[in-house]
Parts: structure tokens; sequence; C-alpha cells
């Protein structure tokens, strides 16, 4: 009994720690102080300040929120397909050329986040390419695309290896076999993929910093930075990082229906 109650006592300590911050930038978005903890009463002013901001000309935050999610959603497709090519590719490696590849993409993961962000740097500088959003999406892609290789390989390695080869007895051309019969066979590995690549592109600070130039551009992460060495954090932020996490948890209990749905009926 103790030995369960201690178990459990543990997750909800855990649980608690990792949560009750999302919960106290919640509260507390709910009143107009500008000083986060000094509750001045309930008020969904911060809220239309948020969604009035482009009307008053002030869309500083809105405009990173967008840049965020543009470049989020480009990373995250180019990041899918060219993972998704790449797993094919090294699973039909065999031997000691297989874990070499395997080894090579496992390295950008573990790579600290500075090393990649200055190494990509120093090349766009080296290659005279302009720095901006073409930078910033092709450096997201660069430290996305292994992720999304780790999420597809395992779906290729409970994948009947025959299916391929009989579409293309079939008369099938390569590319309509990639495309009608691994593709739909590969979708979940891919969706996990395209997910973890969306949310890494969505969180990173380093990378971005050090390829998004001189030209202004600003994301959530680095407009966040940019507020916070000014002495304060803009109060508009905590609703927004509320509707942000809402809409995560929506998305993540359909999927997570979705997915027991699906069980059900193979059972």
């Amino acid at each position: 009994m103790m030995k369960k109650f201690i178990a459990k006592a543990y997750i909800w300590l855990l649980l608690a720690l990792l949560y009750a911050p999302l919960l106290f930038i919640a509260v507390f978005s709910f009143t107009e102080s500008r000083v986060l903890g000094n509750w001045t009463g309930f008020s969904v002013k911060l809220y239309q300040n948020l969604f009035l901001a482009k009307m008053q000309g002030s869309a500083t935050l809105l405009s990173a929120l967008e840049n965020t999610l543009l470049i989020a959603v480009i990373a995250a497709m180019l990041s899918t397909m060219l993972g998704t090519v790449a797993a094919i590719g090294i699973f039909n490696l065999k031997g000691r050329k297989r874990q070499t590849m395997n080894l090579l993409n496992s390295i950008p993961m573990v790579n600290p986040d500075i090393i990649t962000g200055v190494s990509l740097f120093l090349l766009f500088v080296f290659l005279h390419i302009s720095q901006g959003y073409v930078t910033v999406i092709l450096a997201h892609v660069t430290f996305c695309t292994p992720y999304v290789v780790l999420s597809v390989m395992p779906r290729l390695s409970q994948m009947n290896p025959n299916i391929y080869e009989a579409a293309m007895d079939l008369g099938a051309t390569p590319f309509q076999a990639l495309v009608k019969v691994m593709v739909p066979m590969l979708r979940p590995g891919m969706v996990s993929g395209f997910m973890l690549s969306f949310t890494m592109s969505l969180d990173d600070f380093v990378v971005t910093f050090f390829t998004r130039g001189t030209i202004g551009l600003d994301t959530l992460s680095t407009y966040i930075y940019t507020d916070a060495r000014k002495g304060g954090l803009t109060p508009e932020l905590r609703p927004l990082m509320t509707l942000i996490f809402l809409i995560i948890l929506i998305l993540l209990v359909i999927i997570n229906v979705r997915q027991a749905k699906t069980q059900k009926k193979k059972v």
C-alpha cells in the first residue's frame, strides 16, 4: 500500500510541476494587470487587445505568430516529404551501410542547437545567401527531417517488403507504387513526423535566432526573447499562450479518440 501511495503521489507531484505554470498563466490571462501575479479583478481585456491589435495598428505580436505558424507548416511539410523518402532509402540499405546512415541521421538530433545554428549561419554567409524566411525554413528543415526519418522507419519495419514489388509486377510505375501503395501504409508515421516537426519548428529559438538575419523577421520565440530583454513581457502573451495550449490539448484529445476508435474497429 505504501509503495502504491508513494508512486501515485510522485506522479501527481510531477504533473503539478509540469502544469502549474500553465494554469498560473491561464488564470492571470483573465486580469488587466500588466504584472504577472497581480490580480486586479476578472477581465477579458487582454484577449480583446490581442485580437484587436491588428485593427489598432500594433500587430507586432500577431505578426510574430503568423511568421511562426507559416515557417512551421512549410518546414514540417518539406521535412515530412524529405524524411519519408530518406527513410525508404535507408531502410533498403543493407548491413553496415544502413547502420552508418542511421548513425548519421542521429547526429543532428543529439547535436546542440547552438552548434547547428552557428554552423548554418556560417554556411549561409559563406554562400552569400540573404538571410530571412528562406534561410530560417531551410534551417528548420535541416533539424526536423531526422525526426521524420525516425518516425517513418518503424512503419517500414512493419510493412510487407513484397507489396512494393507486387505493385510493380502489376504494372505500376515506381512513382505510382510509392504514392498509391507505400504512402498510405506509411501515413501514420508520416503524420507523427509532421506533428513532431511542426512542434520542433514552433518551439525553436537558437537556430532561428542565428539564421533570421537582420531584416526584422520575428517568430514567437525571438519576439519573447526581445521583449524580455526590454525588462518585461507583453501582457497579451498570457492569453496567446493559453489559447495555444488549449488548441494543442484539443488536437491531442481528438487524435487519441480517433486512434482508440480505429483500434476498436480492428479488434
